[in-house]
């Protein structure tokens, strides 16, 4: 994998991800993992003793643990050695107001999804990153698979023909029984609507198996049919999410058609991603516990095994691999792309007038107002009784 050096690191804040926090970890690792990024800064806890105990374990300077994302923002702001970019890695709820004060300041931001907790929060988001000419960088992590850019470029190429039928679902176990009751932040804060926003399993995985179909397929939704339940009793949010999806026509080709099945209450799964996508010369499988494999069958002939490194795979798949053919790359590594493709662009601002290079790949704040209006869409139409409604 080509790294983001050569120009020094880039210098990162943290908003959210202190003690016993689990996302802030993963961003942390993936920051790190190519040497693209220095963390020497960070409100780490809206509690300002709690935020400069988790710091100086980090090892940060005592002086740059803020108590709070505002202070944050505006004194590294100020400093000559201040942050260049800043990770944003809270609840949903906070997204919008730390992104906003950092976007503000003239930093780039690299936020966790969904973008933010409600749809008009992020439509005024996406107004302000505009203005800004800051960075926005929305990590939704599974895209920076080397085969899942790897199935991204057959399908851009032509190899599947025009696209009929997209399926991807994403399922997990962990949320069966009422565990936002027994003391698990986790489940408490993503089955809460005032900090998770609208949906539950559908703005925490739906989001992120959605946002995979429309990367690798290239389609825009049309319109949607979602039916969103809530298994466990008195839970406020759904736990369970079943979508059927009509695509934007491509040229004269006939619209593809997609399901989605997103759940939090299917015992036996632990993080089940799966992406099928099937045109009329061929289709593709891929799933995110065998990352490394991608199955490829042209229509009429045997089904083709395409692993990462391998003598199949292109270019597109090879400048996100790291390590030889046969040693295992997974979820961090996949982190660690997206926040690679990122330093490479922060390096690329650097200068003025400086240009992205064309071959750096991210999901944007549009990708995010793109996923907050697909979270809305299953909302609305969830609540007539699964009508057919238009992003």
């Amino acid at each position: 994998m080509v790294s983001a050096s050569n120009s020094g690191p880039v210098r990162l804040g943290m908003v959210g991800g202190g003690q016993g926090a689990f996302i802030g970890a993963v961003h942390r690792i993936a920051a790190r993992l190519d040497g693209d990024y220095q963390l020497v800064a960070g409100a780490l806890s809206s509690d300002a003793k709690r935020s400069l105990a988790s710091g100086i374990e980090l090892g940060l300077d005592p002086d740059r643990c803020y108590g709070s994302f505002k202070d944050m923002a505006r004194s590294e702001a100020a400093r000559a050695d201040g942050i260049e970019a800043v990770s944003i890695v809270t609840p949903n709820h906070m997204h919008y107001p730390v992104a906003k004060a950092f976007l503000e300041a003239g930093i780039h931001v690299i936020c966790d999804k969904p973008l933010t907790s409600t749809l008009d929060d992020a439509k005024k988001l996406a107004k302000l990153a505009k203005r800004s000419g800051s960075l926005f960088i929305l990590t939704h992590n599974y895209t920076g698979y080397p085969m899942i850019r790897q199935a991204r470029d057959m399908v851009a190429r032509g190899r599947l023909g025009p696209i009929r039928l997209v399926h991807v679902e994403y399922v997990q176990d962990w949320l069966t029984e009422a565990e936002e009751d027994s003391g698990n932040k986790q489940a408490e804060w993503r089955t809460d609507p005032a900090q998770s926003g609208a949906g539950g399993c559908v703005g925490d995985i739906g989001t992120h198996a959605w946002n995979l179909a429309t990367c690798v397929s290239g389609l825009e939704t049309h319109s949607l049919a979602a039916d969103l339940d809530s298994f466990v009793d008195g839970r406020r949010l759904d736990d369970n999410v079943h979508v059927m999806l009509r695509f934007k026509a491509k040229g004269d080709e006939k619209p593809a058609k997609g399901m989605l099945w997103s759940s939090q209450v299917a015992p036996g799964n632990e993080n089940s991603l799966k992406l099928r996508i099937y045109g009329s010369k061929g289709g593709l499988e891929w799933q995110q516990e065998e990352p490394n494999r991608l199955w490829f069958t042209p229509f009429g002939k045997p089904k083709q095994l395409l692993t990462r490194g391998g003598a199949s795979t292109g270019a597109a798949a090879a400048r996100m691999t790291r390590v030889p053919p046969g040693h295992p790359e997974g979820y961090l590594e996949g982190f660690a792309n997206i926040y690679a493709e990122a330093a490479r662009a922060i390096r690329a601002r650097r200068k003025a007038g400086g240009k992205i290079p064309a071959d750096v790949l991210y999901p944007t704040v549009e990708d995010g107002l793109d996923g907050m209006r697909f979270i809305d869409a299953c909302v609305r139409s969830s609540e007539k009784n699964a009508a057919w409604v238009k992003l």
